[in-house]
């Protein structure tokens, strides 16, 4: 783990007042002279977070007392964030999709970019000949949950079945499963790929390490200090994962959907891979999905008779 910008983190911690707006103030100033991009709001989610108060009382309300324990368990947090720890760690919740999620170091932080996979799915879900009551969805390397969990909460008819190789990071879906009202509709099984997973499986997802070996120590420390490595190496051209869903899903009988997020560059790699494994027994469309930054975020391929 990364030691954090030397130098900082002492002057920052030694004074954040008495009140809520003085720690605002001081935890902002030491983001800002970090050079993190989001001082301010960096700050605000901390309190937040932290203190369990609302924006209105850390941003324009009065100044509200802290009491010793608060001081000391924002004096943590400082710490942690100027060692490059995401905010989103130092909580242990992320939001994704209008809902938060629960996060531990076993799974990967979920990503506004990734919302886009959850948009593709849906797409795939509101085209697809399958009855609501009988759709069926895999998560592959299912992590915190996110993308699946988020799919049952919007599609309240349909079951779920989430496959990661990580006991630890079951568990966290499962827990989430339980926070969002859905594990009675998740089924969760240690698992490469999906392999041992009964079908039908009408639509695929994944956010699978895409990153390649040799570019992970590139990465910035929140990223590859704080995510799961497992969740990150794709192996030497970062598309070792695809190949493995894409001989997951060759064996698919029914009509299927695959929605996968991919790197930069990746996609018509992917889309390749994705579609070659769905050829032969029907027709099969592709589809690249942009985020909101305009970037190729999500891969869609479907067959269908």
């Amino acid at each position: 783990m990364s030691t954090g910008r030397q130098g900082l983190a002492p002057a920052a911690v030694s004074d954040l007042g008495g009140t809520v707006q003085s720690a605002y103030r001081a935890m902002a100033r030491a983001f800002a002279r970090a050079k993190f991009e989001t001082p301010q709001s960096d700050a605000r989610f901390l309190l937040q977070g932290l203190l369990q108060r609302p924006a209105a009382d850390i941003v324009l309300g009065g100044e509200i007392p802290l009491t010793a324990d608060e001081i000391a368990r924002l004096q943590a947090a400082l710490r942690r964030r100027l060692a490059s720890e995401p905010v989103s760690r130092i909580l242990g919740l992320r939001s994704f999709y209008g809902r938060d999620f629960v996060i531990t170091p076993d799974v990967l932080d979920p990503r506004p970019d990734t919302e886009t996979v959850v948009d593709a799915a849906l797409e795939l879900a509101r085209s697809s000949d399958v009855p609501a009551d009988q759709l069926r969805i895999a998560d592959i390397g299912v992590g915190s949950g996110a993308i699946l969990l988020t799919l049952l909460a919007k599609l309240p008819q349909a079951r779920g079945v989430g496959t990661d190789v990580s006991p630890g990071a079951l568990a966290v879906a499962q827990r989430n499963a339980e926070r969002l009202g859905v594990a009675g509709r998740l089924e969760l099984v240690e698992t490469d790929g999906l392999d041992g997973v009964g079908g039908p499986l009408h639509i695929v997802v994944s956010n699978p390490p895409y990153i390649a070996s040799r570019d992970i120590q590139g990465l910035s420390q929140d990223v590859k200090c704080y995510d799961p490595l497992l969740a990150l190496d794709g192996g030497p051209d970062g598309l070792a994962v695809y190949r493995k869903i894409a001989s997951n899903i060759k064996e698919l009988r029914q009509d299927s959907a695959v929605a996968v997020e991919v790197g930069a560059g990746q996609a018509e790699a992917v889309k390749a891979l994705l579609k070659s494994a769905l050829e032969g027994r029907g027709k099969v469309q592709s589809r690249l999905w942009k985020d909101l930054g305009g970037h190729i975020r999500c891969v869609t391929v479907k067959r269908h008779s």
